[in-house]
């Protein structure tokens, strides 16, 4: 048996940097006296969420990989508690900007870098001002406790980005993730629609799913989001095991076997049956495919 625990942690954040960071090593530290043993921040954890508003003011928060105050920090964290730490961050790789994932392994190395592929764009979440398109593709890390793949946010809405994962050999799959109210329409709430399509890809894929979001409410000038919460770890046939609510900060921790959870992929078959041959028409935008 090759047993995991992992936690989902969920959190509000101010306009102090190091008060953010300093938070969420408590909620680290907490998660591992519950023996968790890879833990779950949310997006953009270092910051009140930015993207509201297009201004300039906010390219100051990106930097390189390796002068980000949260990076180096947590790896200092993860080789102290031994313990795996996606951890998310604004990067700046010469004149490129990203939205960005430093998955820290549990002896405080840096394993890789994971950047947002799929970009929103529209009221209050003003992500194409400051982020370029992710180009590292859909990884997978092999870290001390099992192969994780991890989306960020918007990703998470996209199935391909989760079967990929899985097909290159992911576990467990992670969502760092700050999304909640619109600022133009208070009518909608998508928290429902959020979480049932990444109980999807884990029924899809037959891989637990774990989604970290933030909590509060933040204002820019005429725009206010309030983030939703509801964080949650889901199994690997899309059941909610364990979800926080919408107001309260929180950790969530939950034990997958990972061993058993691949002999019921091999079982299902899924995986087996596939037909990769038929499904070239996703790889175009409007479903006509183009003979080269």
């Amino acid at each position: 048996m090759r047993k995991v625990k992992v936690a989902a942690t969920q959190m509000s954040c101010s306009g102090n940097m190091d008060d953010n960071i300093a938070k969420a090593e408590g909620f680290v530290r907490e998660a591992v006296k519950e023996g968790a043993q890879i833990i779950l921040l949310q997006e953009l954890f270092e910051t009140p969420y930015f993207c509201q508003k297009e201004n300039t003011k906010y390219y100051k928060y990106a930097v390189g990989l390796t002068e980000n105050k949260s990076v180096n920090h947590f790896k200092e964290i993860a080789k102290e508690l031994q313990v795996v730490l996606p951890i998310s961050f604004y990067e700046k790789k010469n004149n490129a900007l990203y939205n960005s994932v430093a998955v820290i392994d549990a002896n405080g190395l840096v394993l890789g870098v994971y950047r947002k592929s799929h970009i929103p764009d529209g009221p209050g979440y003003e992500e194409k001002f400051y982020f370029n398109p992710g180009d590292t593709g859909f990884q997978v890390w092999n870290t001390r406790y099992g192969k994780i793949g991890i989306g960020i946010c918007w990703d998470q809405w996209f199935p391909e980005a989760a079967r990929c994962m899985t097909l290159r050999g992911a576990e467990l799959l992670f969502y760092p993730t700050a999304i909640g109210s619109e600022p133009h329409d208070e009518s909608i709430d998508s928290k429902d629609h959020w979480q049932t399509c990444m109980l999807g890809h884990a029924a899809a894929n037959l891989v637990p799913v774990i989604a970290s979001n933030r909590v509060g409410s933040e204002e820019d000038e005429d725009s206010k989001i309030t983030f939703y919460g509801s964080s949650f770890i889901a199994g690997p046939q899309g059941n909610k095991l364990v979800e926080a609510n919408r107001e309260d900060e929180t950790m969530l921790i939950a034990e997958f076997d990972l061993d058993q959870l691949e002999k019921q992929r091999i079982e299902w078959g899924i995986f087996r049956d596939r037909r990769p041959d038929l499904y070239g028409v996703i790889t175009s935008n409007d479903g006509e495919l183009i003979i080269r």
